[in-house]
């Protein structure tokens, strides 16, 4: 049979087999069932009725003593119990019967002010009683011989270190990340959703001169995550964190009659270029380039470039949508 994923894993129910006497009626079992409904009890392959038997523990008892058999008794556990789980009780009752003029009772251990103190079924307020030592309850009045006196306690459990549902409360020291789906910025690899990213915008137009490759000038970041793009002088992107980024760009110009390219420049040389040819529209033109590239995380760096061959200058339209460019990380490195 084929399965989407993994197949199945199937085991058998745990069974116990005894040999019957004749005359024993009660019998060890391997685990501890939760009750008589939690396992089905064959005798020479008849099924029985589970008010014919109880357990206890892992003591199974019959009411009536199977017949002498070799391995003629089967126990079939319907489900294992969790073995090595500790549990905690979070409600403890004590209770006392007093003494003649007795204020004063030990109780287990107690969280001051989770405890509760009833006397002869009655719930007594704070001021009736002193609970401040964690070990002592001292009632305010004297019992009388045979008063009963309650103490019902709370545990109090914490969460320790836990991170508080509060922007920036994750961090490098604070927590441990699963490689391949988290932010490479804190050690993970493979797909991140941490990396530096940038969008920026030609607000200023560019002059274009023809057949002459023309940084273009992108003044306006819509964002920059993590600091790492020039808007002021070198219009450049230089990620600080080694990987792969996927990288976008847009030239648009007014109407040039000949070709119209835009190129991405690595390191100073031509990585990616877009053209069209020819770019004559009444519309203006727009060429746009993108691709993967890969960076060192501290000297690598991109800009975006234009070129015309128009014959004469031609200027870049300025706002986001026309001259812009992008990127954002997509793989560490």
């Amino acid at each position: 049979m084929s399965y989407i994923g993994n197949a199945p894993i199937s085991a058998a129910f745990l069974t116990d087999t005894f040999s019957g006497t004749g005359s024993q009626t009660a019998y060890t079992m391997t685990v501890a069932p939760a009750n008589t409904s939690s396992i089905i009890v064959a005798i020479t392959g008849v099924l029985q009725d589970p008010s014919t038997y109880s357990v206890s523990g892992t003591t199974l008892t019959f009411s009536a003593a199977p017949p002498s058999g070799t391995s003629n008794i089967s126990v079939r556990y319907l489900g294992i119990p969790a073995s090595g789980v500790t549990t905690t009780a979070y409600r403890t009752v004590t209770e006392f019967t007093a003494t003649s003029g007795q204020t004063s009772f030990s109780v287990p251990s107690y969280t001051v002010g989770y405890i509760d103190v009833y006397r002869n079924g009655v719930r007594l307020v704070s001021t009736d009683y002193t609970a401040t030592t964690g070990t002592t309850v001292v009632l305010a009045n004297a019992c009388t011989a045979g008063d009963s006196v309650v103490t019902e306690s709370f545990l109090v459990s914490s969460v320790l270190n836990a991170i508080p549902a509060t922007a920036g409360a994750i961090s490098l020291t604070s927590a441990t990340y699963l490689s391949g789906i988290l932010p490479v910025a804190y050690g993970g690899t493979g797909l991140s959703a941490g990396g530096p990213a940038f969008s920026a915008y030609n607000s200023s137009s560019t002059t274009l001169n023809t057949t002459t490759w023309t940084k273009i000038a992108l003044q306006t970041e819509v964002f920059d995550t993590n600091s790492n793009f020039d808007s002021t002088t070198n219009y450049r992107f230089t990620p600080t964190v080694a990987g792969y980024y996927q990288l976008n760009g847009a030239v648009s110009t007014n109407n040039p009659a000949g070709s119209l390219l835009c190129a991405i420049y690595k390191n100073g040389s031509q990585l990616y270029k877009g053209q069209v040819v020819p770019a004559n529209s009444a519309l203006g033109t727009n060429v746009n380039v993108s691709g993967v590239a890969y960076f060192n995380g501290s000297t690598d760096y991109v800009e975006l470039y234009g070129y015309q061959s128009n014959g004469s200058a031609q200027t870049t339209y300025a706002n986001s949508y026309d001259t812009y460019f992008n990127g954002s990380m997509v793989r560490s490195a």
